[in-house]
């Protein structure tokens, strides 16, 4: 696709990951549409010592489009999916990409039934975006996005292309999609205890988290990923590894008190473990726990 050509972005959800890609294409050149709950002047995303600050303000009333656009970056959470469904209404026509940036492996079953007209890419994200309080987000890494290896996704490494977020297309996407998973998995332990990267330091945390990641696996093999039985220590090493300091948005929204992701990130294994007969008992009490965090009562 001719980047030069394109009459139009959009990004829906300016919150951690989807500043990042605002501010990415930004500076290419490329300002996307905002779109979002809140109206704000402008988007900052904070890289380093350096800013980069997105103009133009966040629209927040759908039935104020007009039109459709060629590529929606659909980067709300998945508790939020059919809050914002209006949205994907007023910006997808027969001929729009919608690029869903959400935790899971369940996007396309999730967003499908909110896009009629349009296509639909999934996506890992696996770039470190965080928000701030006064509402800018900090990056922390590199910006990378892993795509399934199609006509629609190549539209959006097009879209991308000559900006800071590198996109990996890929004929594998399930086992990417799973491995993301299992990161995003483990890190659900941080929203039950209101702890950072600098837990899994403990020997007992850190043993936890590898059983768990374990179990995890056995699931995601049996859904059809290819992954490695080095993969669990993988992942608990990269969490080793981070700053002791660092968060992820399902603390973020557990420190919030808004709802948490627990049935897209951690529930998925369980229900897809059970349908295949296969145990899952740390997920067994796990659950449970997330659940009753987000959703209460009490």
């Amino acid at each position: 696709m001719d980047t030069e050509a394109m009459t139009s972005v959009a990004i829906v959800g300016p919150g951690a990951i989807g500043t990042t890609l605002a501010a990415a294409l930004h500076d290419a050149g490329r300002t996307p549409l905002l779109c979002g709950r809140t109206s704000r002047d402008s988007l900052t995303l904070h890289d380093g010592d350096r800013a980069v600050t997105v103009p133009g303000s966040v629209r927040t009333d759908p039935a104020k489009i007009d039109r459709a656009v060629d590529i929606v970056f659909f980067a709300v959470k998945a508790t939020q999916t059919d809050a914002a469904s209006d949205w994907l209404a007023a910006l997808s026509g027969p001929d729009t990409v919608v690029c869903v940036l959400q935790n899971g492996v369940e996007q396309l079953e999730t967003v499908s039934p909110h896009v009629p007209s349009g296509r639909i890419v999934p996506a890992v994200v696996w770039f470190p975006a965080q928000t701030q309080s006064d509402g800018s987000v900090r990056l922390r890494g590199e910006v990378r996005l892993s795509l399934p290896d199609t006509p629609p996704s190549r539209m959006i490494a097009d879209a991308l292309g000559d900006t800071r977020c590198f996109v990996e297309l890929t004929a594998d996407f399930r086992s990417l999609a799973w491995r993301k998973l299992l990161q995003n998995a483990a890190a659900g332990l941080m929203a039950l205890t209101h702890r950072r990267s600098g837990m899994f330091a403990r020997a007992d945390i850190s043993g936890l988290t590898l059983a768990y990641l374990r179990e995890c696996l056995a699931v995601a093999r049996a859904e059809g990923a290819e992954l490695g039985d080095e993969v669990p220590q993988a992942i608990l090493d990269k969490f080793l590894a981070s700053p002791a300091d660092m968060g992820t948005s399902i603390l973020a929204d557990r420190e919030a008190g808004k709802p948490l992701e627990w049935d897209t990130r951690n529930g998925v294994v369980l229900r897809r473990g059970r349908a295949r007969g296969i145990p899952t008992p740390i997920s067994e009490v796990l659950l449970p726990l997330l659940a009753a965090a987000s959703d209460g009562p009490g």
